[in-house]
């Protein structure tokens, strides 16, 4: 069963990843958020990107379920999800295929 999980996940990230345009503004944005907890604002002002983008991004890795947060308003912060941290080594490797 962990395997499929596995093959799930590479699935789904190489979609997300290196199936757009925007992959490596997704891998920036979640890098940072493998670091520490940020909000979209502090995204925005960590990685100099605009805050639509962001937000755009950050919408796309919730939606993969890459990432979580703690709650819906303002200033919400945004976590690795334990699908995230089980995957790591995974998601690492398909880094390596970004150009």
């Amino acid at each position: 069963m962990e395997n499929d999980n596995s093959s799930k996940f590479i699935c789904e990230m190489n979609n997300l990843i290196l199936g757009r345009k925007g992959g490596n503004t997704t891998v920036r944005i979640i890098d940072e958020i493998l670091k520490h907890p940020y909000n979209a604002n502090q995204l925005s002002k960590e990685l100099n990107l605009d805050y639509k983008t962001v937000k755009y991004h950050i919408y796309l890795v919730l939606k993969s379920e890459v990432v979580v947060q703690n709650e819906m308003n303002y200033g919400t912060l945004f976590y690795p999800s334990q699908k995230l941290i089980n995957n790591l080594s995974e998601y690492e490797q398909i880094k390596k295929h970004l150009k």
